[in-house]
């Protein structure tokens, strides 16, 4: 799905911000429709069956958050919060429920824009494509090969399916406990948490130009990490 035609459903109480982001919106040759309450959402959301959904948490009636949990019962809709809740707890609960990514209000419309186009790319990827490519990295999930900027790079395993978690969502933040499910499995305790830091920090030597300042693979303080989509 490409940006240009997309049709996205705005689930927001606020006339102001509808307003803006419909004008906003339409002007980039995007549809929009409008709800103002979790439950009108929904609705329109299984009759409309919308490219992206831009989601306010603190609706009147149904919660933000219970939205999203209906949406995630049969719907993989891309859904980008959009609110002025800005407590990192929120932004964990709403990406570990499912949200794609995470705006706080007041936001830019240029980035609003980017995280969009990020998504919907995202969303256009097939489950099944054998190559994860994220800028200049390429994943080859058959091989399990990584090249970066062409060049074959020797991962090992944990390093390989850490890696392979944050491509799979490149873009979109993924949080730690997301990540340490991913790759440690059930099995996981606290000094997971630790050992995640660690392999982060191993794959940003290999791939990074320089580690200590990622351009790549960047930390989203107290939440998790995302692997950046497009070229640096």
């Amino acid at each position: 799905m490409s940006e240009h035609g997309a049709r996205i459903l705005v689930i927001d109480d606020e006339p102001q911000i509808r307003k803006l982001l419909k004008v906003t919106l339409q002007a980039h040759q995007l549809a929009v429709t409008e709800a103002a309450t979790g439950e009108e959402g929904l609705a329109l959301a299984s009759k409309t069956l919308p490219d992206l959904i831009i989601l306010d948490l603190g609706l009147p009636g149904m919660t933000g958050m219970e939205v999203l949990g209906h949406l995630r019962a049969w719907s993989a809709v891309p859904i980008i919060v959009l609110t002025a809740r800005d407590r990192e707890s929120d932004k964990i609960d709403a990406l570990d429920s499912g949200a794609d990514d995470y705006m706080i209000k007041p936001f830019g419309v240029g980035e609003l824009l980017a995280r969009i186009r990020v998504a919907l790319r995202h969303a256009a990827r097939s489950a099944h494509e054998p190559v994860l490519r994220a800028g200049p990295l390429a994943i080859d999930l058959e091989q399990r090969i990584v090249e970066l900027h062409g060049q074959r790079v020797k991962l090992t395993p944990t390093e390989y399916d850490l890696l392979k978690s944050l491509a799979i969502h490149a873009g979109k933040v993924v949080t730690q406990r997301q990540l340490l499910q991913q790759v440690w499995g059930n099995q996981h305790d606290e000094s997971a948490s630790h050992y995640l830091r660690v392999y982060i920090g191993h794959l940003r030597k290999k791939l990074e130009p320089d580690p200590t300042q990622p351009v790549y693979i960047l930390t989203e303080p107290g939440i998790g990490y995302r692997l950046m989509a497009g070229e640096v």
